[in-house]
């Protein structure tokens, strides 16, 4: 498959990717356009920055690229290949694959919009 955009699919990153999608349920319509277009149409929108509706019609339809993407959004598919895609990057820098700490900082957190707890903040009055 030749590569039409930037934002396709390489083979190499195709390879990775397939397995962690889910599986066709086995009932129901098979499907119309095959999974690597589909993401090659997220990752359109994503490198881009353009609106759904303005996918290349060479790609699978704004809507059912959409819906993937908003399907693998709830039901954690996303989230699964983030963390499979980050303990193979640190299993590569020959670190263990899960991280065992996690570091936070003043400005990474946002206690509230007043700058303070509002647990010691006086009453108004």
């Amino acid at each position: 498959m030749a590569k039409r955009y930037p934002s396709d699919l390489t083979d190499a990153e195709w390879a990775v990717l397939e397995p962690l999608l889910p599986k066709p349920k086995g009932t129901g319509r098979p499907r119309k356009h095959p999974l690597r277009e589909i993401l090659n149409g997220i990752f359109y929108v994503l490198r881009s920055g353009c609106s759904w509706r303005m996918l290349p019609k060479d790609l699978p339809p704004w809507q059912t690229v959409y819906t993937y993407f908003r399907r693998w959004k709830l039901d954690g598919t996303w989230e699964r290949i983030h963390t499979a895609l980050r303990e193979r990057t640190r299993e590569k820098m020959g670190r263990d694959p899960t991280p065992s700490a996690a570091i936070l900082d003043s400005q990474s957190v946002r206690t509230s919009s007043k700058g303070g707890s509002g647990a010691t903040t006086g009453p108004s009055g």
